[in-house]
């Protein structure tokens, strides 16, 4: 169910916080994007983006459950842990029903010619995308909803006038820092990157307005160089290795927030 990961988030942990005291669960929620009847981009050899981003999550979800920070434990919270398909909006909501301090949305996707190549790291933006591909992508992924049968509508426009409402500029800061971490571990161990900066557009997902939030894209599926990196163990390791030292190093940075959570 969605709440059991949650419950069972925090009784692992004693101890309460205090005012003077930050002991609790850091918590990262990772979003493997599409899922169920949503395959996503399928690269030319069949490799369905859904099936490797949750081999991916799977992975920095181990690092992540066996890491801290500061003393704190760590736990990963996934927004899917299977083939099924969820919502863009459910994926934003139960991250924030349990007080995620990170939302980490993980991609394959594909582009109009197989040439595109290389990782990237999206941060939302409310001005527009930062580039043409960015915007591309954005609108691409944001049709997910439609593949699942979800009828966006009358809601979606109250949700967007609603986070309109709300002040977002200290969430897309946080979100440029936390990617800029990101890319700077995966170039490090020698992965090709799409572009050298985070780029930023109006991804759905990216939209909870308390949580640091980005959205990775691992590599190209459609180029067949990238998809058969994809397909491998070794290169999704890698990636997971990097994707938590960008974690980690975000938080040397940006130390988190000390709350009480609720049981």
């Amino acid at each position: 169910s969605t709440l059991f990961p949650y419950t069972t988030l925090f009784r692992s942990v004693s101890g309460r916080a205090t005012a003077n005291q930050t002991d609790r669960i850091i918590i990262v929620a990772l979003d493997p994007g599409h899922g169920g009847e949503d395959p996503g981009a399928i690269g030319s050899n069949g490799t369905r983006e859904k099936d490797v981003v949750l081999q991916i999550a799977h992975r920095l979800r181990e690092r992540i459950n066996a890491g801290s920070v500061n003393g704190n434990p760590m736990r990963a919270f996934m927004t899917r842990d299977a083939d099924f398909f969820v919502p863009l909006g459910l994926r934003v909501q139960k991250s924030r029903r349990v007080q995620a301090d990170l939302f980490v949305s993980i991609h394959a996707d594909a582009f109009t010619t197989p040439e595109a190549r290389g990782a990237s790291v999206f941060a939302l933006s409310q001005n527009g995308a930062s580039s043409s591909a960015a915007r591309w992508m954005a609108n691409k992924e944001n049709q997910a909803d439609r593949v699942g049968g979800v009828n966006v509508g009358d809601h979606e426009v109250q949700v967007q006038r609603a986070l309109l409402d709300m002040s977002t500029t200290a969430q897309i800061n946080d979100s440029l820092k936390l990617g800029g971490a990101m890319l700077g571990e995966i170039r490090n161990i020698g992965a090709r990157l799409h572009k050298g900066e985070v780029e930023q557009a109006g991804f759905a997902v990216l939209k909870a307005p308390d949580i640091p939030s980005v959205l990775v894209e691992t590599a190209f599926i459609s180029n067949p160089e990238e998809e058969a990196k994809l397909r491998s163990t070794a290169y999704q390791e890698e990636l997971a290795d990097a994707l938590m030292r960008g974690i980690q190093r975000y938080f040397a940075q940006n130390p988190p927030l000390a709350r009480s959570r609720q049981l």
